[in-house]
């Protein structure tokens, strides 16, 4: 009998897949998943883009924890998952990689040409003149103007943002925009309630549309950022695969559903498929 890999396996081997990845793949990396396996929310909300723009005390709050949780992110080192999607697109097996993770882990990893859906935490925006900066330059500034802040990560999110003391919060200082000298600077990623850039929400139609087969990595598909990419590979008859630690809300539009961790997966994936050991580590 075919197992769910093996049968994977064939779908993959017949080259022209379109990867959507999710926060479920970047779990190995030490990078923690908003839900676990059993759907539920694991910490608290992830900051929406209304409560950042509007709130001075929620920017400060986002900042504060997210100058702690992003060094989590940054440490964060690629995982056998990543490196497996990396095999199978320089085997010549995927069409392209759409990743709604903003960790870079993909690219670390080896993937190249991968559409970044929601942006990625090592650049930083002015919402005022719209001038761009690297995180790092900005951690170096946040440094600087809080010499004597320090603070015990309770929980960080996919997206850096880390649980902190409100007491811990309140102490620290933000700086501005280089650029303009006054502008309010965000991490370069799409918050829950902002608009995803059309020209990449485009392009992942288009990968999408031109595939064969839609492999979800990752991805417990709850918010239609990425599930409509799901939803028109359906519409259009092109079969889905997930691979998933728990049910999606995509499972119904899926042609094979693996239950199962993407480190266990990916590098059976590899092999089977007959893409193992063109990347080189």
């Amino acid at each position: 009998m075919i197992d769910g890999t093996e049968r994977l396996a064939e779908m993959v081997a017949e080259g022209g897949v379109a990867v959507l990845t999710g926060a479920g793949i970047s779990t190995d990396s030490g990078i923690p998943d908003y839900r676990g396996p059993d759907g539920v929310q694991a910490r608290h909300a992830p900051m929406t883009y209304q409560t950042f723009t509007r709130e001075a005390a929620a920017r400060r709050r986002y900042w504060a924890r997210s100058h702690v949780g992003w060094r989590t992110i940054a440490r964060a080192e690629p995982n056998s998952g990543h490196r497996a999607v990396a095999d199978l697109q320089h085997g010549g097996l995927l069409r392209g990689v759409i990743t709604q993770n903003v960790d870079g882990l993909h690219q670390a990893g080896g993937c190249a040409e991968v559409i970044e859906l929601h942006g990625n935490l090592d650049r930083v925006i002015c919402l005022d003149c719209g001038d761009g900066t690297a995180r790092d330059e900005l951690d170096r500034r946040l440094r600087l103007v809080n010499p004597e802040f320090h603070a015990q990560v309770i929980a960080v999110n996919p997206d850096g943002d880390a649980d902190l003391p409100d007491a811990t919060v309140e102490r620290f200082r933000l700086v501005g925009c280089r650029a303009c000298g006054r502008g309010t600077l965000k991490p370069d990623v799409v918050f829950f309630g902002e608009t995803v850039p059309r020209p990449r929400v485009d392009a992942s139609f288009a990968l999408v549309e031109s595939a064969k087969l839609l492999l979800v990595l990752g991805s417990s598909l709850t918010v239609m950022s990425g599930r409509r990419f799901v939803l028109r590979a359906a519409k259009l008859g092109i079969p889905v695969a997930i691979v998933n630690r728990g049910a999606t809300r995509a499972d119904a539009y899926s042609a094979l559903t693996l239950d199962a961790p993407l480190g266990a997966v990916l590098p059976d994936l590899v092999r089977l498929a007959g893409a193992g050991g063109v990347v080189a580590r």
